[in-house]
């Protein structure tokens, strides 16, 4: 498959006409081309086609990276070395912001592109009219730097790095552009990729250790298709581990839908504020800049009223609902960690504390069904599902959506797959509805996505951590033994080795960040303060440059706020509201004093936040467990102790 609107080897780059380079790139672009564009494709030719006289290679112009909905300038295949070039054609200087991006496309090619995976990668950023830079090459080969250039000293720079690097057997061309490209996008740049226009095959892995998203996305459509054409009401509920790309298949769902056909008003919801914000935020940015890159005049307030209408707050929903008793507009719907909506006792006590609706006597299943059941023709629900993340109290579980269709929507056509209605699973606890399920459920495999791929250097993360939770040492040293080389996991008793070690790991946009449980009230002594309350769109999405970012490891994220989200490295900043004494103990900390908690309801609530914190590093994470003494009578030293030791029991690397 043809990645780059134009390759060809350097030799006969150099000889062919520049205006026929110009137009192959013209014919590729299928977009409308700016003046921009076109002067900078101009002077990139010129530029590349002065300075490679006397070298033997392979160059490409505009080079996909679909996981991030962008498209390298420039690629060099020389030798055994792999060169990742960004113009920035007229600036005086050499913006941060263009040299993580020149770093970002190597880590793509590097952890991504499987003829990539052991090439060298060194990335350029050629800023035509700026000053001179001296250049440490080891830095741009280990991708912690760029190499520097201008319009004047590219061609020294190249050679210079051609010089100190030792031929080795050349790269295999055909074999490189043809090998296989797993990406594995975080949730945002999925959904920026989707909004985009791209499938969700384009920016997903795709090989035989993950189950296709397409699958599943072509599983949901078909039964769409069918409920529509039956005139019927049919409900899916798509199932997955942590990290199996359930909110991306969610929202390739809604996308896909909103452009096949605009008169069914598909809607991503969630009842994630924080997710919902970071999405709408990001889409809005990356709109009004995509807008301007290309000369078009984007309002901010345009870019964010089309990005509200695509992913809702579920509960905004449920209120506007609550104003009249026609059918909404939409007849798609896919709701996000539909187990997190509320029982009825709960949804009772906000209707009436909030909404002055005395005696409201449904869950928020319930309701929400009852709301798509106003259509009279057709209309579907899609529930994503997350086995053992329920993390709030009242959260209702699959248990309370299966109970409305049993005993109000019998109608319904019920789609599954087989892995929800297994007694082992963390979805439903309830014998009796189970029993119904597996007679009145029709039995779709692949509605169940069984591997994570949000951390794409190794699938067992989910694994670990479940035996960790479970307390199993033993079985969680085995599966750490089999993934550490690919996905380090290390613990401290030191915090600023913790950061350091996540400001070493970090390269490019890498994203960093502390995180740690909402009940983790005693590492405010750390200067760890969970009750401050952060902004979750400036934490996941602002620069290393501002102090509410992730980046600059102050604030700091609980459950709530990254619950659907991830980052690349994590600290897990770990209190004693979980402990280990020969099992895991709870605790709550009210007052001045922690207080056991005895209710197992709580207790699944607290061991599924840590859950949540321990799965959202998608490439390594440091754990950190204070050193106290027992000075301070709110932080038993035992206490600590036996949870550090515990978790180097299970293999985990000291730092």
């Amino acid at each position: 498959m043809t990645r780059s609107y134009y390759q060809s080897s350097i030799g006969s780059f150099l000889t062919e006409d520049a205006s026929s380079i110009f137009g192959k790139l013209a014919v590729n672009h299928q977009h409308d081309l700016k003046e921009n564009q076109k002067n900078a494709w101009s002077q990139q030719i010129n530029l590349l086609k002065s300075h490679l006289n006397g070298i033997q290679g392979t160059i490409y112009f505009e080079f996909s990276i679909p996981r991030m909905g962008k498209r390298v300038d420039n690629i060099l295949i020389i030798n055994n070395l792999i060169f990742i070039i960004e113009f920035k054609i007229g600036d005086t200087y050499y913006s941060k912001k263009a040299q993580n991006q020149a770093i970002d496309y190597c880590l793509d090619l590097k952890n991504f592109h499987e003829g990539s995976h052991d090439k060298i990668i060194i990335p350029i950023l050629i800023a035509t009219k700026a000053q001179a830079e001296i250049n440490y090459i080891p830095n741009a080969i280990h991708l912690n730097k760029c190499i520097l250039c201008n319009e004047s000293n590219f061609e020294e720079n190249l050679k210079n790095i051609l010089e100190t690097q030792v031929p080795d057997q050349g790269i295999n061309i055909s074999d490189w552009e043809n090998s296989t490209y797993k990406p594995t996008p975080t949730i945002i740049e999925a959904a920026q990729a989707l909004y985009k226009g791209h499938k969700v095959e384009q920016i997903s892995r795709n090989d035989a250790g993950a189950i296709n998203l397409s699958r599943t996305a072509t599983a949901i459509n078909t039964i769409i298709e069918n409920t529509k054409a039956n005139k019927q009401k049919s409900i899916c509920f798509l199932t997955g581990v942590p990290g199996a790309g359930k909110t991306l298949a969610g929202l390739s769902i809604a996308n896909e839908r909103l452009k096949a056909d605009e008169s069914e008003h598909a809607v991503f919801l969630s009842g994630n504020g924080p997710l919902v914000d970071v999405l709408r935020e990001a889409l809005t940015r990356d709109s009004v800049e995509t807008a301007r890159a290309n000369g078009n005049n984007l309002t901010r307030s345009h870019a964010e009223r089309e990005a509200k209408a695509f992913i809702q707050n579920i509960h905004h929903f449920r209120d506007d609902n609550l104003k009249t008793e026609r059918p909404p507009i939409e007849k798609v719907v896919v709701f996000d960690e539909a187990q997190r909506a509320w029982q009825k006792h709960q949804l009772s006590k906000f209707m009436k504390a909030k909404k002055g609706i005395e005696a409201f006597n449904m869950s928020e299943p319930e309701y929400l069904i009852s709301v798509m059941n106003r259509h009279k023709e057709w209309c579907t629900i899609v529930c994503l599902i997350g086995g053992g993340q329920e993390i709030n109290t009242g959260e209702a579980g699959v248990s309370e959506w299966i109970e409305s269709l049993r005993k109000k929507f019998c109608n319904w056509k019920i789609y599954c797959s087989d892995k929800i209605l297994s007694q082992t699973s963390n979805y439903i606890y309830n014998i009796e509805i189970l029993n119904w399920l597996q007679v009145n459920g029709n039995k779709v495999s692949d509605l169940h996505l069984g591997v994570s791929v949000r951390s794409f250097r190794s699938e067992k993360v989910a694994l670990l951590v479940e035996h960790i939770l479970e307390g199993n040492s033993d079985e969680a040293f085995g599966v750490f033994s089999s993934i550490k080389e690919n996905y380090p996991i290390f613990i401290t008793r030191q915090l600023e080795k913790a950061k350091e070690w996540l400001i070493f790991k970090a390269k490019g946009t890498e994203r960093i960040g502390i995180i740690a449980s909402s009940g983790a009230r005693r590492l405010r002594k750390d200067g760890i303060y969970i009750k401050n309350e952060i902004s979750s769109a400036d934490w996941f999405l602002n620069d290393a440059y501002d102090v509410r970012s992730s980046y600059y490891l102050e604030d700091v994220a609980t459950e709530f706020d990254i619950q659907g989200l991830e980052i690349d490295f994590t600290c897990v900043a770990w209190d004693i509201n979980l402990y280990y004494d020969n099992g895991w103990s709870f605790q709550n900390f009210k007052g001045s004093k922690w207080q056991n908690i005895n209710q197992e309801i709580a207790k699944k609530y607290l061991l599924n936040s840590y859950r949540v914190l321990l799965t959202r590093a998608r490439q390594g994470m440091v754990i950190y467990v204070p050193s106290v003494d027992n000075s301070d009578w709110t932080r038993p030293k035992h206490l600590y102790d036996k949870t550090y030791e515990f978790l180097k029991g299970c293999g985990l690397t000291e730092l």
